[in-house]
């Protein structure tokens, strides 16, 4: 007869699970996912002040086109330390035809190849990283989630998708890495460090 220690299986080691407490910030709008989840880890590091959130954005002069290295830039505002891993430094001019972009893309585009080229200089880390997969429909634009966690004996990671106020959720690695690598969205992945 097993006990119930040994029916759940072996015991986990340190760093097989992890659950950080981040908090759930839900999305106002269909394009502020990327603001929803900058809000969801200043809070998280306890630097989350709303004025201070908005004077930020209004400095940094975001408005409806939220790139990440928007975000890398928000992260910089507020010290946090961060590096921004991408596959691409700038603008990828084949997102000018695509639902998403097409407005405002020869204004964004000036506007965000310039933010990558005084990056360096405004301390804002950004690194080419990675392989390049060009895979998926293309008209996949991509949405930004904060990663909170994973489980490494069910092969699962838990995020915060802005677009739930209610919800932590879950997926497999593999289902994570196929939204992750596909086109239209630069692979980019912005990670934060506590020691900020």
């Amino acid at each position: 007869m097993r006990t119930e220690a040994e029916a759940a299986g072996p015991p986990l080691e340190p760093g097989d699970f992890v659950q950080l407490p981040v908090p759930i910030i839900q999305q106002l709008y269909h394009w502020d996912c990327g603001l929803a989840c900058s809000r969801m880890v200043l809070r998280y590091l306890g630097q989350l002040d709303d004025s201070e959130f908005e004077s930020a954005l209004q400095e940094l002069r975001l408005t409806r086109s939220i790139w990440t290295i928007d975000l890398a830039y928000l992260m910089r505002h507020f010290g946090v330390r961060h590096r921004f891993c991408t596959q691409t430094l700038g603008v990828d001019k084949g997102y000018k035809n695509q639902s998403f972009y097409r407005k405002h893309f020869d204004t964004e585009e000036t506007r965000v190849n310039q933010l990558f080229a005084q990056a360096k200089a405004c301390k804002v880390l950004v690194e080419k990283c990675g392989h390049r997969c060009f895979c998926r429909t293309p008209d996949y634009q991509g949405h930004f989630i904060v990663l909170r966690g994973y489980n490494r004996a069910t092969g699962c990671i838990f995020y915060n998708n802005p677009a739930y106020a209610d919800r932590m959720c879950s997926t497999s690695i593999s289902n994570f890495e196929e939204a992750r690598t596909s086109y239209g969205t630069d692979e980019d992945i912005l990670f934060v460090y506590l020691d900020s």
